[in-house]
């Protein structure tokens, strides 16, 4: 699913540690947590939780004031 149909209901926590830990390699499990719970790609999936088109987003596109 892209990560525009998921963002907005992502929790603002989740958002900042995105934001500030840009192209991370790992992810904490909060953070996967909270991906999952918004709608995003599960953590048990066999692909990588971001892709780099969604590290892109979060760059580029999301908003900071949310």
């Amino acid at each position: 699913m892209e990560i525009y149909m998921w963002w907005l209901d992502l929790d603002l926590q989740t958002k900042e540690w995105l934001r500030e830990n840009l192209r991370a390699a790992e992810l904490p499990l909060p953070v996967l947590q909270g991906i999952a719970e918004a709608g995003g790609p599960h953590p048990g999936t066999p692909v990588a939780v971001l892709t780099e088109a969604d590290w892109d987003f979060i760059e580029t596109q999301s908003e900071f004031v949310d």
